[in-house]
């Protein structure tokens, strides 16, 4: 069990997991402002919260480079900090999400569920024309029999596809080698 302690104790695990976590609370505390504020909290405005997500990535990966690697930090490193971290942040968000309206407002999701109705009727002409009846029929089925447990997943592939272009330009930015063993 120690040899496992030992393998997350790596700073190269431990500040992104440490920081995901930070990050996926402070984006249901989001979450809390939008619901607290009457705003429809499982709406497009949510997506907003994956500007904390580049805030702590941003944050992790240069406290990284600048206490852990002395100033240098390779592009993998900054890879893996920001994958991991947003990750676990997602992870984080999407189970406080859903206990939040398994336990304490089952109202939100009901909500979240008829905007989705309605945003797909608003749509219907397109989808319609597009792709044919039977792909509406089938949207409406999935929209309809919607349960909360699709948050956890939902909120982990749109935190995902997210991250790919941030992720990269800020590894980049931040990514500092030493050539010095190139030249003799």
């Amino acid at each position: 069990m120690n040899t496992i302690l030992a393998y997350f104790n790596h700073p190269l695990l431990k500040f992104p997991l440490l920081a995901g976590l930070a990050t996926g609370v402070l984006c249901f505390l989001y979450f809390l402002g939008l619901y607290a504020l009457g705003v429809p909290a499982l709406g497009n405005i949510r997506v907003l919260d994956y500007g904390i997500h580049i805030i702590m990535i941003i944050a992790t990966v240069w406290y990284y480079r600048k206490k852990i690697g002395q100033g240098r930090m390779h592009l993998w490193e900054g890879l893996t900090i920001g994958y991991v971290l947003n990750t676990v942040a997602a992870l984080v968000t999407g189970w406080l999400v859903y206990l939040f309206v398994t336990q304490v407002d089952p109202a939100v999701f009901a909500e979240y569920v008829v905007n989705s109705k309605k945003l797909l009727l608003e749509g219907k002409k397109q989808l319609v024309d597009q792709f044919g009846p039977e792909t509406f029929n089938e949207q409406w089925a999935k929209v309809s029999t919607m349960q909360p447990a699709v948050l956890l997943p939902d909120e982990l592939t749109k935190k995902t596809a997210l991250a790919v272009l941030p992720v990269l330009i800020i590894s980049l930015i931040f990514r500092k080698q030493d050539y010095g063993v190139l030249n003799p």
